[in-house]
């Protein structure tokens, strides 16, 4: 039976106060990102070092590191497990972006054995340059072997099995309101944003958010008013809009109350989450007198959401 290397990509995240900096130094000299002409790792030195002790601060408040690490590792062992159980020889990794196990660390593991397949498989169902382009640049960067041994997997934003899994968590999220006001919940899926220069060079991202956005909303019948935002803009660009600070406040000023936050470009907590949108929109929640402001689980360890991840393993093997 043929062995097979099955490697999720993802962001990683500092995993303590002090890897803040140096994450943050990998981050932003990645130049899929950033695009730098001249001496980027130098200005990845001097903004990562201006930057950590702000970024720290929003570490302390979910626990001084970042969870991403810990729900990826917890995917990874539940996707090898169940392969395995079905007769699958594979061995699932994790080829971390701009934190440990980096890209190159787990292409060293690979070399070690005899694989006659490596598949890539990305933590981010929706496809960006910024996201799984950068992965798959990383990886090429550093891997010298038989390119024929590869498979990417691009995206999967309709998948059924993703799609089950969010309205899983969607579900679950809508038991936590009262049951009176249930019918007045707004789903409010806040999405990464990127720069819209990014969009007009073709990137499919944000179709490929609203595609998974309709697809959730099409299997639940259209049960709620919903509403597709984006956090996280870094820097002066133009980025996607509407950014979620204003859609919190324009939902508030036409009487909406009760909002149901559905991080939609994620598959696992992370600062963006169980910071940006748990703590910081919270406050623009309370300002704004929304009486309930309810952030959904990530997929993390979801059965479901493994399930999808295996079904694109298998049809690869």
């Amino acid at each position: 039976m043929s062995k097979t290397a099955v490697v999720l990509l993802n962001l990683g995240g500092p995993d303590s106060i002090e890897a803040i900096q140096p994450f943050l130094y990998n981050l932003f000299r990645d130049p899929d990102i950033f695009k730098i002409p001249v001496g980027q790792k130098f200005i990845a030195s001097i903004i990562s070092r201006r930057r950590a002790p702000r970024v720290a601060e929003e570490y302390k408040l979910i626990g001084g590191k970042s969870p991403i690490n810990d729900w990826t590792e917890k995917q990874r062992s539940m996707l090898e497990k169940s392969l395995r159980e079905d007769g699958h020889e594979v061995n699932v990794m994790v080829a971390m972006r701009y934190w440990k196990p980096l890209t190159e660390d787990t292409i060293d593991c690979i070399k070690k054995e005899k694989y006659e397949k490596i598949i890539l498989l990305p933590l981010y169902p929706h496809y960006s340059i910024s996201t799984t382009g950068s992965s798959f640049n990383e990886w090429k960067r550093h891997y010298r072997g038989d390119d024929d041994k590869l498979v990417f997997i691009n995206d999967y934003p309709e998948l059924p099995a993703y799609i089950e899994a969010l309205n899983e968590r969607i579900d679950k999220t809508i038991q936590r309101f009262n049951e009176a006001v249930r019918n007045e919940i707004q789903i409010v899926f806040s999405a990464h944003g990127t720069p819209l220069s990014l969009v007009r060079k073709g990137d499919p991202y944000s179709a490929q958010i609203k595609q998974t956005v309709e697809a959730v909303m099409k299997a639940r019948n259209y049960s709620h008013e919903h509403h597709l935002c984006y956090q996280s803009k870094v820097g002066p660009v133009k980025w996607l809009e509407p950014a979620t600070d204003d859609m919190i406040k324009e939902l508030a000023a036409r009487g909406k109350k009760h909002l149901l936050i559905v991080p939609i470009s994620f598959v696992s907590d992370h600062v963006e989450t169980s910071f940006e949108l748990d703590i910081e929109y919270r406050h623009v929640a309370d300002e704004v007198n929304i009486e309930n402001y309810i952030v959904m689980e990530g997929l993390n360890d979801s059965p479901l959401f493994i399930k999808a991840l295996k079904e694109l393993t298998v049809k690869h093997l």
